[in-house]
């Protein structure tokens, strides 16, 4: 059987797997992202012990980023502005493939999640949709007919402007680059630092969760009017709230003000913006999609 290892490559966590599916995770070791060189040895370390037990045909890394994508450019395959500075400018890609050498599919960890949706979950059957991080960071990852949104480089989804009435919320934001983007309004630690507590202490009907939906909301209506995806999937720590979702649904179709006027936000939002099938796996699995599609890719070549 073919298999396949994976990164989920983490801004405070590594989880590295092997499998091949939902069905088939056979082992699976966390880790926290200290150094690069002390993180990536660690990673390493782990195939080359499980390729050992059983040869691996591929690996996927899903990271976090922004990253450089450009297949042209002498940096690809390295994570550039991140807000961890000791990561920037760190090849990751090449620095698993030199080492395991093996094929590596490559990507970020929210586009992976995307696959992994699309081949496994809530994505499955489209051809265009959104997959949205929420939690210690705000991400988003595309499918596009069929295929990742990859343009000038990958989205930021999570870096967008967003409206932010500074009277009902005079928060500054957390975001090192833009203070008050989506991120550093609506991330996890934004919520923390505006609260004083971490989501998972704040009560079901704490004011943080209006405001919260408000910003998810206003996000997602921008994603909706200029993306038009079939589908919004939103996962990510902050999600877990179980009383978040009905409220995003909810104001994104206050929002439209039923300027979309179709079944998918008038009667049937609650299958447009959903949370992922594939849970806290998303991550971990779309990694395993990217190695498949990497095999897939050499392939047709």
């Amino acid at each position: 059987m073919t298999l396949f290892g994976c990164i989920e490559a983490g801004g405070t966590k590594f989880v590295c797997a092997v499998g091949t599916g939902p069905q088939d995770l056979r082992d699976e070791f966390r880790f926290p992202t200290t150094s690069p060189d002390e993180t990536l040895k660690t990673a390493i370390d782990y195939f080359r012990k499980q390729a050992a037990r059983s040869p691996l045909q591929a690996i996927g890394i899903g990271s976090f980023g922004p990253l450089d994508l450009n297949k042209e450019s002498p940096g690809y395959g390295s994570i550039t502005s991140t807000p961890k500075i000791q990561w920037q400018n760190v090849n990751i890609y090449k620095t698993i493939s030199q080492a395991l050498q093996i094929p590596v599919g490559f990507d970020t960890d929210v586009n992976g999640a995307a696959l992994g949706e699309q081949k496994w979950g809530a994505g499955q059957g489209l051809s265009d949709f959104i997959y949205l991080t929420i939690g210690t960071g705000i991400g988003g990852g595309g499918i596009l007919n069929g295929e990742f949104m990859h343009g000038m480089m990958h989205p930021e989804m999570g870096h967008i402007l967003i409206p932010q009435n500074l009277e009902i919320d005079p928060f500054e934001g957390i975001c090192p680059f833009h203070k008050n983007c989506f991120e550093g309004l609506a991330s996890g630690p934004a919520i923390e630092a505006r609260w004083g507590k971490k989501t998972q202490d704040l009560d079901e009907d704490h004011p943080a969760w209006d405001l919260e939906a408000q910003y998810l909301a206003l996000a997602m209506v921008n994603y909706t009017l200029t993306l038009s995806p079939q589908r919004i999937i939103a996962g990510g720590g902050v999600m877990r709230q179980k009383n978040l979702l009905p409220k995003i649904q909810k104001k994104v179709q206050e929002l439209l003000k039923n300027y979309i006027n179709i079944p998918e936000i008038t009667t049937k939002i609650e299958d447009y913006i959903v949370l992922p099938r594939l849970g806290d796996r998303a991550g971990v699995l779309g990694a395993i999609a990217l190695a498949e599609r990497k095999i897939r890719t050499i392939q047709r070549e």
